[in-house]
């Protein structure tokens, strides 16, 4: 029964995606991304064993919805004036459910119509972030210098970088892109006390690991 369901959900996604008049040579595309998730699901999946997924769902909305409300916070203040397509739209709603695997198929739709959309690029690579229960993989670091390349000035890209490199452990090169990015901010800039709170707390982490790794070094006097 579950992999019925898996497989019917599968395809009602791609076709809503072609009766959104996506363009047929990212049909292929599309179809890849949702066959790469069932090919996930059947990999980590255990449906027979119990569990809570209502609080799962729950906690995975939320963290949705806030990095999508995140990213268009910054997109309004970088006024790059790309506005939100219907890919965006849809892709975003399914962001923030939670829906990870599913919006990164959709917003596909809108960096193949536009490549040079940034928002398009990062939305995307927040996606496949939460696909990947917050791990940097290869192709959402693709997807985030992509955005970075459409648009060098754009806030996000570092930001949401930053954010990833952090929670798969790489916390010195989160440290550099956010430094780096909190000195090119204006000083009136909206995301720069943030930022700078941000990469506050992330100093402070890094001493700590930096104290706990010299005390239990061997040799060190207690």
């Amino acid at each position: 029964m579950t992999w019925a369901l898996v497989i019917l959900t599968a395809l009602a996604a791609f076709a809503l995606a072609v009766l959104l008049r996506a363009p047929r040579k990212g049909w292929e595309a599309i179809g890849a991304a949702l066959l790469v998730g069932i090919a996930g699901y059947a990999f980590q999946a255990s449906p027979g064993l119990p569990g809570a997924p209502k609080q799962a769902a729950e906690q995975a909305a939320k963290s949705g919805a806030a990095l999508v409300e995140a990213r268009q916070q910054l997109a309004q203040a970088q006024a790059s004036g790309q506005g939100l397509n219907r890919w965006m739209v849809i892709g975003d709603a399914l962001a923030r459910n939670g829906q990870y695997g599913e919006a990164a198929g959709v917003i596909l739709g809108a960096v193949e119509r536009d490549p040079k959309n940034a928002d398009a690029w990062l939305a995307m690579a927040n996606a496949l972030v939460g696909h990947a229960e917050g791990n940097l993989t290869p192709a959402a670091f693709y997807a985030y210098g992509r955005a970075a390349q459409a648009d060098p000035a754009h806030p996000g890209p570092p930001f949401f970088l930053g954010l990833g490199l952090a929670q798969s452990g790489k916390l010195a090169e989160a440290r550099g892109l956010w430094a780096e990015l909190l000195a090119r901010s204006p000083k009136d800039a909206p995301w720069r006390a943030d930022l700078a709170e941000r990469l506050q707390r992330l100093d402070a982490f890094i001493a700590m690991q930096a104290q706990q790794q010299a005390a239990a070094a061997p040799g060190v006097a207690r």
